[in-house]
C-alpha cells in the first residue's frame, strides 16, 4: 500500500515537471529572443545551470548528512543519463537533431576533457577534499567565463517575434515561477524516488546512480525534449553539455566544501569509467556529421541499459 502510494506521487511529481518545463522552455525563448541571445548560450548559462540545481540540492543535503558517496553517484548517474536517455530520446523525438555550429563540436570535446579532472582528483587523494573543491569551481568559472566572451561565434539566434518591453516582464514573471515549480516538483520526485528506493530495498549508492539520477535528469530531459520538437537543437546540445560540466565541477566542487566526497572505489571506478567512456562517443558522435540521427539516439539509449547492467553486475560481486 506503502509503495502504490509512493508510485502514485512520484507520477504525479513528474507530470507538474513536465508541465513546468514547457513553460519554462515557451518563455525562455522569449527572454532569449528579447536579449538577441544564441541558442546554445542561451541553453548554457540560462538552463544547463539552472536543470543542475535539483544535483546541487542533492549534494548540499547529502554533504550535510555526511553521505557524499550519493551525491558522488547522483552526479556520475545524471551525467551519463543525460547523455544518453536524455540526448537520445529528443533526438527520436525530432527525428534526428542538426549541429550548426562548429564550437558546439569543440566544446563537447571540452566536456571530455573537463570529465577527467574530477576522476584524476578522486584517484589521486581517494576523495574530493576542500582544495579538490575550489579547484573544481575554479573550473566551472573559466569554461563559464569563455562561453560568455565567445557568445557570439554561436551564430543562430531565436527567429521569435520581436517581443515589447511589458510582454518581457511577464514573460520573465512566468519564467520564474515556471522555474519555481520545475525545481519543487524535481524535489518531490527526488523525495518519491528514495521512499521507493527503501520500499524495495536497493542500496543506497544505487539510489544515487540510478532513480536519483534520473529524477533529477528529468529538468533536463523536459527542457531538451521541448527544444528538440521546437527546432532549437543549439539550445538542445548546450543545455547537454553545460548541465555535464555544472554537475561535474560545480556541483561537486559546492559539495566537496562542505564535507569530503568518499564512495566505495569499485563503484566509483566503474562508474566513472563509463561516464568518461560515455562523453567520448558523445563527442565522437557530435564530430562525425553534422546531424544526430535516429540510429546514434537508439545507440545511446542502448548505452544506459547497458550502464544498468554493468552496475548491477558489479553491486552483485561486491555484495
Amino acid at each position: 500500500m506503502v509503495l502504490a502510494i509512493n508510485l502514485a506521487l512520484f507520477v504525479l511529481s513528474c507530470l507538474i515537471l513536465i508541465l513546468s518545463g514547457s513553460s519554462l522552455v515557451k518563455n525562455l525563448s522569449k527572454i532569449a529572443s528579447f536579449l538577441s541571445l544564441s541558442e546554445f548560450v542561451a541553453g548554457f548559462i540560462i538552463m544547463a545551470i539552472a536543470t543542475s540545481l535539483p544535483e546541487l540540492f542533492v549534494g548540499i543535503t547529502s554533504a550535510l548528512a555526511k553521505n557524499t558517496a550519493l551525491a558522488l553517484g547522483t552526479v556520475i548517474g545524471s551525467n551519463i543519463a543525460n547523455l544518453t536517455l536524455v540526448a537520445g530520446i529528443p533526438i527520436l523525438l525530432a527525428r534526428g537533431i542538426k549541429i550548426r555550429s562548429v564550437k558546439t563540436k569543440t566544446d563537447a570535446m571540452y566536456l571530455v576533457f573537463i570529465s577527467i579532472v574530477p576522476l584524476t582528483l578522486m584517484l589521486i587523494g581517494q576523495q574530493l577534499n576542500r582544495i579538490d573543491g575550489v579547484i573544481l569551481i575554479a573550473v566551472f568559472l573559466i569554461y563559464a567565463r569563455r562561453i560568455y566572451l565567445q557568445r557570439k561565434i554561436f551564430k543562430k539566434e531565436y527567429e521569435e517575434n520581436k517581443t515589447k518591453r511589458l510582454k518581457i516582464v511577464f514573460s520573465t514573471l512566468l519564467f520564474i515561477i515556471s522555474l519555481a515549480f520545475l525545481f519543487l516538483s524535481a524535489k518531490f520526485v527526488v523525495q518519491y524516488a528514495t521512499a521507493i528506493s527503501l520500499d524495495l530495498a536497493l542500496p543506497p549508492i544505487l539510489v544515487g546512480i540510478f532513480l536519483i539520477a534520473i529524477g533529477t535528469s528529468l529538468p533536463e530531459l523536459v527542457f531538451s525534449s521541448q527544444a528538440a520538437v521546437k527546432g532549437h537543437s543549439e539550445m538542445v546540445l548546450g543545455n547537454l553539455i553545460g548541465s555535464n560540466i555544472a554537475n561535474i565541477t560545480l556541483i561537486l566542487g559546492v559539495t566537496s566544501l562542505i564535507y569530503p566526497i568518499s564512495s566505495d572505489f569499485l563503484l566509483f571506478a566503474t562508474a566513472g569509467t563509463y561516464m568518461l567512456v560515455t562523453t567520448f562517443l558523445f563527442a565522437t558522435f557530435l564530430d562525425s556529421s553534422d546531424k544526430l540521427n535516429i540510429k546514434e539516439g537508439i545507440s545511446l539509449i542502448l548505452l544506459y541499459i547497458f550502464f544498468i547492467i554493468v552496475e548491477l553486475s558489479i553491486k552483485g560481486i561486491i555484495v
